[in-house]
This record gives structure tokens, sequence and C-alpha cells, in this order.
């Protein structure tokens, strides 16, 4: 039976929201590379709910060769190839609320749409709404329940 979900002084649990973005992809295509060039937006993804429970959730892509799986795992079909396998962080604050964390990732992680991606190693407060993009199509939206 899964953990239920953590309630913070912010009231309701959190959800994760994960799936391929169609405008966070087009705006990467335009800031990047011609290494870019042989990508494409998967026709179908759907869009995952995962309830979000402490202290942390890993984001990234299955690694094949040790078995090790983030929580939140880009590696399954439509793999998106622009995350990293240890991406990012959500971890839980102590008022009930996340911040993100990125773990160095190769492509960064940015916010709400933002050009530049976070620090890395440097926690971002999040708030209800707030998009985490990584990757090269894949948006993490934090909602209430």
């Amino acid at each position: 039976m899964p953990p239920a979900p953590e309630y913070g002084a912010q009231g309701g649990a959190w959800t994760a929201m994960i799936g391929p973005d169609r405008e966070y992809f087009a705006a990467m295509m335009q800031r990047s590379g011609p290494e870019a060039a042989s990508l494409s937006l998967p026709a179908y993804g759907a869009e995952q709910q995962l309830p979000l429970t402490g202290p942390q959730v890993t984001i990234g892509r299955r690694r094949a060769s040790t078995g090790e799986a983030p929580d939140i795992d880009l590696g399954r079909p439509p793999e998106d190839p622009g995350v990293s396998h240890q991406h990012a962080l959500l971890v839980q604050q102590p008022d009930g609320s996340w911040s993100v964390v990125d773990q160095d990732s190769t492509n960064g992680t940015t916010i709400n749409g933002a050009e530049d991606p976070i620090q890395p190693f440097v926690p971002v407060p999040l708030k209800e709404g707030d998009r985490v993009h990584v990757g090269a199509w894949t948006t993490i939206t934090l909602v209430r329940r």
C-alpha cells in the first residue's frame, strides 16, 4: 500500500502532473544547436500524476546498467532524451511546500518558461501551478489536491 500523501502547513496534498509540453519543446528547439534537429515531440504522451510525498522526489531516467530508477522516471516511452539520469530533485520544505534542485544536469532545469536554467544544487522554492521544465519537452506542474 502506498504511503499516505504528506500534508503541510499550506494545506492539501501536492501532486506532480508530468507530461510533454508542445510550447516548451518549441522554445527549446529555437534555443538549441544543430544537435537538436533530430528531436521531435512525441505524437502522444499520456500525462502522469504522481502524489508528492516527502522528504524528496527524484527526477531523471532509469539507468539500465544498474536498474536504478528515479521516482519520476522520464526514461519510459516516450523517453525524453534531454533528461539526465539524475536530473533534479523536488524537496519538501518544513512548511509542506516544495523546492526544486537541479543536480548539475546536462541540459538544465527551468521554471515557468524562463530562458535561463536555475543554478545547480541551489533550491528554488515552488508554489502551486509552477511549471518545472526538464529535458527536451517534459513539464512537471505542481498542484495541490
